[in-house]
C-alpha cells in the first residue's frame, strides 16, 4: 500500500465539474494498492496517518497530528502511485491491484480512518477526477507498507 500524503490548507476533488469530497486544513492522501495487500496495510496506514505529528504547534515546530487541530482527509485512489516507468516510455501497471482487489481496501481504509475519529471526504473510485489543493508547508510525505 502507498500513500502519497501532502498537508493542505483546503482541497477538493471533482468528477465532470461537480465537486464531491472537499476538505480544508488536513492531508490530502493519494491511495494505491497491490494485489497482496489486505487488512493489516490498511489499519497500519490509518493508524499512522492518523498518528503523523505534521502541524506545528506554538512554538514552529511540527508537533501537531489531525485531531489536534480539527484536521480532516481527502482520500483518493491512485492506481498509478504503482506504475513502473524503469523501462521504455510507458509505464507498466502490473503491481498495482485489480478493481476487485482495490476497491475493499479503499473502503477499508477510509472506514478505518472514520473509526479513529477523522473526519474523511473521499473521490470517486475508478473515475477520472481533477484534484485542487492549496499546500500548506509544502509538506508531503511518501508513505508504503
Amino acid at each position: 500500500m502507498r500513500v502519497l500524503l501532502q498537508r493542505v490548507a483546503r482541497a477538493e476533488v471533482r468528477v465532470a465539474d461537480a465537486p464531491i469530497g472537499r476538505i480544508g486544513t488536513g492531508f490530502c492522501l493519494l491511495v494505491g494498492f497491490t494485489g497482496t495487500d489486505g487488512a493489516d496495510q490498511v489499519s497500519w496506514m490509518a493508524e499512522k496517518v492518523a498518528g503523523l505529528r505534521l502541524f506545528t504547534d506554538a512554538d514552529g515546530k511540527m508537533n501537531l497530528a489531525l485531531a489536534d487541530v480539527g484536521g480532516s482527509v481527502l482520500v483518493v485512489s491512485q492506481f498509478t502511485l504503482y506504475g513502473d516507468a524503469a523501462k521504455g516510455r510507458r509505464p507498466s501497471f502490473v503491481d498495482a491491484a485489480r478493481p476487485e482487489v482495490a476497491l475493499p481496501l479503499y473502503e477499508a481504509f477510509i472506514a478505518r480512518l472514520r473509526e479513529l475519529g477523522l473526519t474523511a471526504a473521499t473521490g470517486a473510485f475508478g473515475a477520472e477526477m481533477a484534484v485542487d489543493l492549496v499546500n500548506d508547508g509544502p509538506v508531503t510525505l511518501w508513505l508504503e507498507r
